[in-house]
């Protein structure tokens, strides 16, 4: 599918360069045949006037000839100024095409690698869940294997329940169908609750919290629970098991701030901002490895521009990326 989409993208653009360059040949060959004929009235101007040479005085000749050169000249320079304004037109009508095509081209791209990754993400948790009940259903398990079972299964319907809620939540902050509630929240209270959370879904990560305590600000409690969890995900997911996860939560007197910090590969420079963008992902969905649908950090930043906050992401050292939330008091 990407390699049919990018086939037709050159096919396109191939297409496009063609149409450009045969209007700017056509606005240069308007130009030449213009002047070609300006020059052409000029010379058969001039060569009437000499005809007449005779029967004017010197004075009246050269106010003759002055007067074509002068309305040559005119013509010459009403052409330029015709051509080059044309052109600049026409050289900004065609960047903004590309650009919107381009940009049209990579939207699709997006979304088609999204319904991919929604698909997958769809059809493991509910295969994985009907695979443990019909297990608990066929056999007489011991109660060890049934909780083991049943956690397993649980932990698809939470990945299910968080799908499920990131597309529904995107669509109805977009579409204004959403009423974000600004209350007093105590902050802390609420990082808290999403890292015990963590600590029980992701049993084998080891999770670090450094929190200033009672730090209130106001939001909306669903949206602010769903950005911390989606950010701790993210963590979870592009670090090894055997490193910590930490969330930082620190407040002076005009800004709170939550750090979220894994010590995995990192986020390449050059991908630090496209990580934003709705449906885009690191690499190609074909192949790719991970989970995700792309709407995560799209809504991490959504939630947060909503709240009056800036979210970055940086190196953290040694390895590893720190998401900061930058919440303005």
């Amino acid at each position: 599918m990407a390699s049919l989409t990018g086939k037709k993208l050159k096919f396109i653009t191939l297409i496009y360069w063609l149409l450009l360059i045969y209007i700017v040949s056509a606005l240069v060959w308007w130009f030449i045949s213009l002047e070609n004929q300006n020059r052409e009235m000029r010379d058969l101007r001039l060569k009437t006037i000499s005809s007449q040479q005779n029967i004017m005085t010197e004075e009246k000749f050269t106010e003759n000839i002055n007067s074509i050169d002068e309305q040559y000249q005119r013509n010459y320079t009403k052409y330029i100024a015709e051509g080059v304004t044309f052109l600049i037109l026409i050289l900004i009508g065609a960047s903004f095409v590309y650009r919107s095509v381009r940009r049209q081209f990579r939207l699709q791209q997006q979304q088609q690698n999204f319904m991919m990754a929604v698909t997958h993400e769809l059809k493991t948790p509910i295969s994985v869940t009907r695979l443990n009940l019909e297990t608990l259903q066929k056999y007489n398990l011991d109660a060890v294997k049934q909780k083991k079972l049943i956690q397993m299964t649980l932990e698809e319907t939470s990945r299910l329940n968080s799908l499920t809620n990131n597309i529904l939540v995107s669509s109805q902050l977009e579409g204004g169908g959403y009423s974000i509630a600004k209350e007093d929240l105590d902050f802390s209270s609420l990082v808290k609750d999403c890292i015990q959370d963590a600590r029980r879904r992701y049993a084998d990560n080891m999770f670090l919290e450094e929190m200033d305590p009672e730090v209130e600000i106001a939001g909306d409690s669903l949206l602010l629970q769903m950005m911390i969890n989606n950010l701790i995900e993210n963590a979870v997911k592009y670090s090894p098991k055997e490193k910590p996860v930490t969330c930082m939560l620190k407040q002076d007197t005009k800004t709170v701030r939550l750090h979220i910090i894994d010590e995995g590969n990192g986020v390449a420079d050059e991908e630090k901002k496209k990580i934003f963008e709705k449906f885009y992902r690191i690499g190609n969905e074909a192949t790719r490895k991970t989970q995700g649908t792309g709407l995560g950090l799209y809504l991490c930043r959504k939630i947060a521009a909503d709240h009056n906050a800036d979210i970055v992401v940086t190196n953290n050292l040694p390895s590893g990326s720190n998401f900061t939330i930058t919440f303005y008091t």
